[in-house]
C-alpha cells in the first residue's frame, strides 16, 4: 500500500467520534409561589419582596407609611401606563393586554403556587398574589359596568382599598401592616378546599349576615 494511503489508514483507526453534545436539564416549572406581588391596584412585581418594592414606590416622601393621598398617586402613574393610547379610559383591549401580558396572574385559576380555583375556597386570580382578595384589581373598579374604567373609577378604587387595608384607622399603612394582610390573605388562599358537605352549615344554624360585605372595590 502507497505510503499515503497507510498514513491516511493511520489515522482513520485512531480517531474517535465527535462527543455529542449533553442534553439541556428539562425546564421546571414556574411555580410563582413568593415571587409575584400584584399591588392594590393591580401592578405585578417579579422577583424578591415585591410588596416591599411596592410600598418604597408608593411611599412618595419616604416617610415610612404610605397615605390616602400618596395611594391615589400610586394609582393615577399605574393608570397612565395602562392607559396606553391616552384616550382617558383603559378599554377592552388595554384590559386584555394587561391580563395577558402585563399581569396573567390574575386571570381566574392561575397565580398563587399554582393553584387552581378547584384547589382552594378563598381568592382566585390575582386575589391569592397581593393585599386584598379581589381576583382581577383593575375590572374590579368598573363601577358602572360599562367594560371601560375611567380616572374617576380608579381614584374611587384606590379610596375604598385604602380603606380597607387601613384596619386601624390611623390614615397610614406601614409595611409591618401591610405584610400582617399578605400572610392573611396567603394563609387563606392555601386553605384546604372543602367540600359542600364539608362547608354547609349544620340546619339549626342561621345563614351568614353578608349585609355588610363591601359590594365593591
Amino acid at each position: 500500500m502507497p505510503a499515503p494511503l497507510l498514513l491516511i489508514a493511520a489515522l482513520a483507526a485512531g480517531a474517535q467520534p465527535a462527543a455529542s453534545p449533553p442534553a439541556p436539564a428539562p425546564a421546571r416549572p414556574y411555580s410563582g409561589r413568593g415571587r409575584t406581588f400584584i399591588s392594590p391596584m393591580g401592578e405585578p412585581f417579579h422577583g424578591g419582596d415585591g410588596l416591599a418594592a411596592w410600598f418604597q414606590q408608593a411611599d412618595r416622601n419616604h416617610d415610612g407609611s404610605v397615605t390616602l393621598e400618596e395611594l391615589k398617586q400610586d394609582a393615577d402613574r399605574f393608570y397612565k401606563t395602562l392607559d396606553t393610547n391616552h384616550d382617558g379610559e383603559i378599554d377592552p383591549d388595554e384590559i386584555t393586554t394587561y391580563e395577558t401580558v402585563i399581569a396573567p396572574e390574575v386571570r381566574t385559576g392561575t397565580g398563587f403556587g399554582g393553584v387552581t380555583d378547584s384547589d382552594n375556597d378563598e381568592a382566585t386570580g390575582g386575589g391569592r398574589l397581593g393585599l386584598l382578595t379581589i381576583p382581577e384589581p383593575v375590572t374590579a373598579a368598573d363601577t358602572n359596568l360599562d367594560r371601560g374604567i375611567s380616572p374617576q373609577e380608579f381614584q374611587t378604587a384606590a379610596e375604598k382599598r385604602f380603606g380597607l387595608l387601613d384596619s386601624n384607622g390611623d390614615g397610614r399603612l406601614t409595611l409591618p401592616e401591610l405584610q400582617s394582610a399578605r400572610s392573611a390573605v396567603r394563609s387563606n388562599a392555601l386553605r384546604p378546599h372543602k367540600s359542600q358537605e364539608q362547608s354547609s352549615p349544620p340546619d339549626d344554624m342561621p345563614p351568614p349576615d353578608h349585609s355588610q360585605d363591601p359590594q365593591s372595590y
